[in-house]
């Protein structure tokens, strides 16, 4: 491929999508640039603090604990309240929980800003999706989320490279840049992104019609989203046991922590160089394919690690299920998009973030578990059976739900009218390193 094709390719990728996406990926990317409490925490609590390994491995879990909670009410405050305020309100809370772990030392007092912080952070994720499949048109939204998720590992990759280096100033500077990074996406999006919320259905005399009111219950009964939620949490749990089963693994072999520190940084440099490409190569494609192809990458990636021996293997593994994390987040963002009433979508959202979090706090337990009882090899096999199961689900239970939509509905489907934004006058989405990709992969924005 040509330089000059590969400009074209990257110019297609980006083309054509409206401006207020691009503020909003503007914010994601200021956001995760920023973010370094997750990344650092567990060092913070063991090094300069002196609390136990046990004590930083339940701190992190707290961050999962709370993203459990704080993604369905994320999902309830987009569709009653809006997509502009909820994000607003929730970047300044996590802003201010990660202002307050640069002052506070307390045992008690650090567990109870990080819990807080997962659930602002993972409730701000259904009102970042909701307001991408509001702004963007429907053949557009899987691109737009794939943008989005780029975004987020560029800005991940700035703060772990940006953050190590300036660890010289002290774990409570880096997390007083998070809060300051957090409150300028709360800043961009308050000037600069409009609300999309959908406008209340009226009739043809213009009387308002009653929509039927979806609450978490009825999500639930929704038997094609449910299907999906559920395969998306044991995606999820495979996705996330590599970040705690894997550098077990390789120390169990033998292998020093920067053996393990070069492999897992592939995940990254792979996403940041490629995101685009594959984006490229899978537009247009079958929903259900790609869902099948991305469970299929993740069993045969982590399956296959039960066999490697080097750092050279280690690292082929984490590229073949790092294919499959590029392919699956957008997709499975843009098929929940695709499934949510127009009036629904942050609960649907925030549903579909629940089964994240909650992978994101019981894979590390489980994974840890297996490991240290077991074996290593136990757990890869576990993973690779859990992705075969969750590719046949897609495969079987949905092709008619996410069929393909004729090429001339999705071209000529109309792009969401946005409720025009309020006069602006003044300003007002992974164990760290596991947890803070686990966290923003669910909104892509995870």
């Amino acid at each position: 491929m040509s330089i000059d094709s590969l400009r074209r390719s990257a110019r297609e990728t980006v083309s054509g999508l409206p401006q207020g996406f691009w503020w909003l990926w503007l914010s994601t990317l200021v956001n995760r640039t920023g973010a370094f409490v997750l990344t650092f925490l567990s060092l913070y609590l063991t090094v300069e603090l002196g609390h136990s390994a046990w004590f930083a491995g339940l701190v992190v879990a707290l961050h999962g604990l709370g993203g459990v909670a704080g993604s369905p009410l994320g999902g309830m405050l987009t569709d009653r309240w809006g997509r502009r305020p909820t994000m607003v309100t929730m970047h300044l809370a996590a802003a201010a929980c990660a202002a307050a772990l640069a002052v506070v030392t307390s045992a008690w007092a650090i567990a109870t800003a990080v819990l807080l912080m997962g659930v602002a952070m993972q409730a701000v994720r259904p009102s970042i999706n909701a307001t991408i499949a509001d702004m963007v048109p429907a053949h557009d939204v899987r691109r737009a989320y794939a943008l989005n998720y780029w975004a987020l590992n560029l800005g991940f990759a700035i703060a772990s490279i940006g953050g190590g280096a300036a660890a010289f100033l002290g774990y409570r500077t880096l997390f007083v840049v998070d809060a300051v990074a957090t409150t300028l996406c709360a800043v961009i999006v308050f000037l600069r992104l409009p609300e999309t919320r959908p406008e209340a259905a009226v009739d043809r005399q213009g009387a308002p019609v009653v929509e039927e009111k979806v609450s978490m219950l009825t999500v639930l009964r929704d038997a094609p989203f449910r299907t999906l939620v559920l395969l998306n949490l044991l995606v999820c749990l495979v996705f996330t046991a590599p970040w705690i089963g894997l550098p077990l693994t390789m120390a169990s072999q033998g292998l020093s922590p920067s053996s393990y520190g070069v492999v897992i940084a592939i995940n990254g440099i792979v996403i940041v160089g490629f995101q685009l490409l594959v984006n490229k190569l899978t537009d247009k494609r079958s929903p259900v394919l790609l869902l099948t192809l991305s469970a299929l990458l993740f069993a045969f990636g982590t399956g296959a690690t039960a066999l490697a021996g080097s750092p050279v293997a280690f690292a082929a593994t984490v590229i073949v299920w790092t294919v499959g994390e590029m392919i699956h987040v957008p997709t499975n963002a843009a098929a929940t998009a695709r499934l949510a009433p127009e009036h629904a979508r942050g609960r649907y959202q925030g549903v579909m973030g629940m089964s994240w979090a909650v992978a994101g706090f019981v894979a590390p337990i489980g994974a840890g578990a297996i490991v240290g009882g077991p074996g290593p090899d136990v757990l890869w096999a576990a993973t690779a059976a859990i992705g075969v199961v969750a590719a046949a689900g897609y495969y079987t239970r949905l092709r008619k739900a996410l069929a393909d939509e004729p090429a001339e509905t999705a071209a000529a489907a109309p792009v969401a009218t946005a409720a025009p934004a309020a006069p602006v006058s003044a300003p007002v989405s992974a164990p760290g390193a596991a947890e803070a990709k686990g966290a923003e992969s669910s909104p892509v924005g995870a």
